[in-house]
């Protein structure tokens, strides 16, 4: 009787936060019901239940937040639909973003090409033949201007995978705001800015570890002041994933990265209400559909007890890990590429029944190429398709009392914790990637994958089975190789427009806010509003912070 009045007053609770939700964010129908006029409820829930679902699944929207951190989730709103993007020259990409907005995507999520995550500009003989190949190429703020030209920043949210140059990005997204009018504190987006699995898996870093720690809290910092609808980082474990780890793996590494960050704003003198709202995740989605919706739910509930318990956070925002989910890349094959459209649908179903906030959906041809338009559209209505014509949306958490998914979330759970725990004894995330666990963790675990498919205990539809004698090719983008030089002459033609003397007295007081220990964002900031470019304000501080090399 004592468990059935607790859930009958959390019950109450949820359906209070309901109505307050509600004001704001009315649900999308007065009914919903399936095709059969079956009415569908809000929330299905144990008619009797015990001690456990109380504290461990709750209900939407509370602590622990398994079942979601909405109380109402996509029966007010749908996830945002975020796809990535970005090629060439920032002409060509805001062409592309431009048409994705018309096609229906709510939001934008920037691809940067590799000199730009780098910090190297396009003239620089470190960029050769590789400007705009796998992303935007962006220079100086000219380039950021025309990337978002038509395009109004009080109605858009962007995020962009940028982080050893994060700052400088930032920084530009800023002077572009201001100049269309736009105030910093109405900017809303997010940076991914986690340089800790840039060493464990992906390798775009420029600076060692403690001074790109102090440039990330340097962000938190700034931006508690200055963009507080802004997110300050994406926590990512999507490269984990894609560098071959488990589920488990992922989330326990990047939850453990996360707590990192929150040590070192600690550290830095904020206090963990301040900037733990604007904390955002970015998590993978492979093809074992119930182990990733599972995975989801594990992972909200990890970091709500992390940040309460733990370190004591006050504010119910802080608890609430809010996350971007991209499809598998990794998981893409070059054969028989249109088998990846199916792939791609599993996969953002688990996404979408796991309660992701926003998500992206890979295009068949990735694995081959950077999208083509068809296969951008395809994979938006994929997502389109999801939430209009599938019934998933209609209800909360629809997996939730599964008793298969509740084993499994368990499970994850357990799993995810022993290796928090080693992680801890090793003296936290920092030192674990110094020593090299988190890779070798990973390394294994990748090389017995391998293994399984070529010895087909594993399979690999179109790839190791079901393979077809002649593969058809596919339309390809390409990327004109014409680029490169009219992107060098575009940023060099800037070098000898701007004001000289005004760019190298920015850049001197940048180096001494870097040697004085400030806060360096308002001195990047003033720095791009005069057209200093990413590879001069990161050679800055190149030069202050040193270079890392690797292991």
């Amino acid at each position: 009787m004592k468990d059935q009045n607790n859930f009958q007053q959390i019950k109450e609770k949820w359906k209070q936060d309901v109505k307050k939700t509600e004001k704001r964010f009315p649900e999308r129908k007065q009914t919903f019901t399936t095709s059969s006029e079956i009415e569908i409820d809000q929330l299905y829930t144990p008619t009797e239940p015990d001690i456990t679902y109380t504290e461990n699944l709750g209900f939407p929207g509370q602590f622990p937040y398994t079942r979601g951190i909405q109380p109402t989730m996509y029966r007010s709103r749908y996830w945002t639909m975020r796809q990535y993007a970005g090629f060439g020259s920032a002409e060509e990409t805001n062409q592309r973003f431009r048409y994705l907005l018309n096609q229906g995507q709510t939001g934008l999520s920037v691809a940067f090409d590799l000199p730009t995550q780098i910090g190297y500009d396009s003239d620089d003989p470190m960029a050769e033949g590789e400007v705009g190949k796998v992303g935007v190429a962006i220079d100086s703020l000219a380039d950021m201007e025309q990337l978002f030209d038509q395009i109004p920043l009080d109605q858009v949210s962007t995020s962009m995978t940028i982080n050893a140059p994060a700052s400088i990005l930032l920084a530009m997204y800023i002077a572009v705001g201001e100049k269309q009018g736009v105030s910093p504190e109405k900017l809303t987006g997010t940076i991914q800015n986690d340089i800790l699995k840039e060493y464990i898996a992906r390798g775009t870093y420029i600076y060692p570890p403690k001074p790109s720690m102090r440039l990330i809290t340097d962000i938190f910092g700034y931006c508690h002041e200055h963009l507080p609808k802004f997110n300050t980082i994406s926590i990512s474990g999507y490269h984990i994933r894609e560098a071959g780890s488990t589920a488990v793996q992922e989330v326990a590494f990047t939850i453990a990265n996360g707590m990192a960050y929150v040590d070192a704003a600690i550290e830095s003198g904020l206090e963990v209400d301040q900037f733990a709202p604007r904390l955002a995740f970015f998590f993978n989605a492979h093809n074992q559909f119930f182990e990733e919706a599972a995975k989801f739910r594990a992972a909200r509930r990890i970091w709500a007890k992390i940040m309460k318990d733990h370190y004591k956070a006050e504010n119910p925002k802080s608890w609430k890990l809010r996350f971007h989910t991209q499809t598998g890349g990794s998981t893409l094959t070059a054969q028989q590429p249109d088998n990846n459209i199916v792939r791609v649908t599993v996969q953002a179903l688990s996404a979408v029944m796991g309660g992701t906030q926003s998500l992206h959906t890979n295009s068949r041809d990735e694995a081959l190429a950077l999208p083509t338009e068809d296969s951008a559209r395809i994979a938006l209505r994929t997502q389109q398709i999801i939430a209009q014509e599938s019934g998933v949306a209609d209800t909360i958490d629809p997996l939730g009392g599964s008793h298969y998914v509740e084993a499994l979330t368990d499970e994850i759970e357990t799993e995810v914790n022993k290796y928090l725990e080693r992680i801890r004894e090793l003296g936290g995330a920092v030192q674990a990637v110094e020593e090299g666990f988190m890779q070798r963790e990973i390394h294994q675990t990748a090389y017995e994958a391998q293994k399984r498919i070529e010895s087909n205990e594993d399979i690999v539809v179109g790839l190791n089975e079901y393979k077809l004698e002649e593969e058809v090719n596919p339309d390809l983008l390409r990327v004109d190789e014409a680029l490169e030089a009219g992107q060098i002459n575009k940023t060099q033609e800037i070098r000898h427009t701007r004001d000289a003397a005004v760019v190298e007295r920015c850049l001197a007081e940048l180096r001494q806010a870097a040697k004085a220990n400030d806060n360096v964002m308002p001195h990047i900031v003033e720095a791009v509003k005069v057209y200093a470019t990413v590879g001069e304000i990161a050679n800055v501080l190149r030069e202050e912070f040193g270079e890392y090399t690797g292991m």
